[in-house]
């Protein structure tokens, strides 16, 4: 075992089994199962699947190539200045238009520009609710929205899960995440959000993606949750798992430059782009930590920018001790992004040193941003209580001197994971004062659903 273990961590082995597998049906059986799964989601056969031909600094095809890669749909991208194909595809199929991106469906049908709706029905993914009504509806679709519609369904709850953009959440765009229990190798983020939604559609649940929720209403028992195309779907229960956006860059050009070598998380769709070049990645969390880490394989040097004095702060030691170790990864301490500079895409970014306003411009091929939490929590405006930044108050942060919340209509104090209204839980990194982990989302959206059993039954 202590072999097997070091082989994984220093020549990249896979899995180990030990013998004897002695009932095979239950000890190898399942495992190579598991195994061939991995290999299919990865396996790139001769193509004849979806095609986007487009340009490599243009912001709407990074969106489609991220939104295709994150719910896990296969395609090929070919690029117009790097790839002859793009160009001979592209005068066969649609002559006549300039535009860019085009998508061209395995049918011959051509989207010129299209958006991630457009694009969605298109491919098979579900944006409309197949009832009216569900026992309980789950809006985010990150580690705790997909526990909590995994073990609300396989319970019997009519569960519905409504996803804005793909299921995985910041956590589904991961390159590694190594200390999620049950993983000896690690396992990215998409491959980790692959299997829960999965697990999640085969206890029945409904997934919505990419679908928006706009707002909420109470009306008496009912939990009304309206949807950005106009509809409505009434539940007894509501789970909010929405999680995190990351903060936008507010220097000059960022915004004009975003998706044209700036990107918000690890964006693995545009790895190919830095290879053999400098990238930044400005942030200190887990997140950015192994962003840099997978960047490196790529690039020729990632520089983290860290507005703090220490890694140790916010990233877990593992991944602080792998950072100092890498030979291609420097780290600037108490420095910020100034400015970021290019005319078509991004070519350079000044840097600021805190305590001095030592300014440096470094040339850069990509800018990976992953600084902030801004919960996405407008929708609830007024309709529970939030902290000053937006994060939803449950369970004891309600419970001022030890008294449920004004307003609050029952005897019994707000459960755990309970906001200010009942029958609306709150999960992960969207409530007030939460461990921003992905093993504690997972374990909080299960947690939840013992709760909505016991507020089911008191209905």
């Amino acid at each position: 075992t202590e072999a097997a273990i070091n082989a994984i961590n220093s020549a990249g082995v896979h899995y180990y089994l030990l013998k004897p597998w002695d009932p095979p049906e239950e000890k190898l059986y399942p495992v190579l199962d598991d195994q061939l799964s991995d290999w299919q989601s990865g396996y790139r056969p001769g193509y004849e699947g979806i095609r986007i031909i487009g340009h490599r600094w243009s912001a709407q095809t990074h969106d489609l190539k991220d939104f295709l890669a994150r719910n896990h749909v296969p395609y090929q991208y070919l690029d117009v200045e790097l790839d002859p194909e793009a160009n001979r595809l592209r005068a066969r199929v649609a002559p006549e238009t300039q535009q860019l991106p085009l998508l061209v469906m395995p049918d011959g049908e051509v989207m010129t520009m299209p958006s991630p709706a457009d694009v969605a029905e298109r491919v098979g993914l579900r944006r409309r609710a197949g009832s009216e009504f569900y026992d309980l509806v789950i809006v985010g679709g990150g580690p705790g929205g997909l526990a909590a519609a995994v073990y609300g369904a396989s319970e019997g709850l009519r569960t519905v899960l409504i996803e804005k953009h793909a299921t995985g959440g910041q956590a589904g765009s991961s390159s590694r995440i190594e200390n999620y229990l049950g993983f000896p190798t690690g396992i990215s983020g998409g491959d980790l959000a692959r299997r829960a939604t999965t697990q999640a559609r085969r206890f029945g649940v409904e997934v919505l993606a990419p679908q928006e929720v706009t707002g909420v209403r109470l009306e008496g028992p009912y939990r009304m949750v309206q949807l950005a195309d106009g509809s409505e779907i009434a539940s007894h229960a509501l789970v909010v798992a929405v999680g995190l956006n990351y903060q936008k860059l507010t220097v000059p050009n960022a915004e004009r430059l975003t998706g044209a070598g700036i990107y918000y998380g690890a964006s693995l769709t545009e790895v190919q782009t830095c290879q053999h070049q400098p990238v930044f990645v400005v942030g200190a969390g887990n997140s950015a930590g192994q962003a840099a880490l997978y960047l490196a394989n790529y690039a020729n040097q990632v520089t983290m920018v860290v507005r703090g004095e220490s890694l140790a702060e916010k990233m877990s030691q593992y991944l602080v001790a792998r950072i100092e170790e890498h030979p291609k990864i420097d780290v600037q301490f108490k420095t910020v992004v100034a400015a970021a500079h290019g005319e078509e895409h991004l070519e350079a970014v000044t840097l600021c040193h805190i305590t001095t306003g030592e300014e440096t411009r470094r040339a850069a091929a990509g800018l990976f941003v992953f600084i902030g939490a801004i919960p996405s929590t407008q929708w609830l405006q007024g309709v529970v209580q939030m902290d000053q930044r937006g994060f939803v108050l449950a369970g004891p942060e309600l419970m001022a001197n030890g008294m449920p919340p004004q307003g609050w209509p029952l005897k019994r104090d707000p459960f755990l994971l309970e906001s200010s209204v009942p029958g609306i839980f709150v999960v992960g990194d969207v409530r007030a004062n939460s461990i921003k982990r992905v093993a504690s989302a997972v374990g909080e959206g299960s947690i939840a659903v013992r709760f909505v059993h016991e507020y089911l039954a008191k209905l």
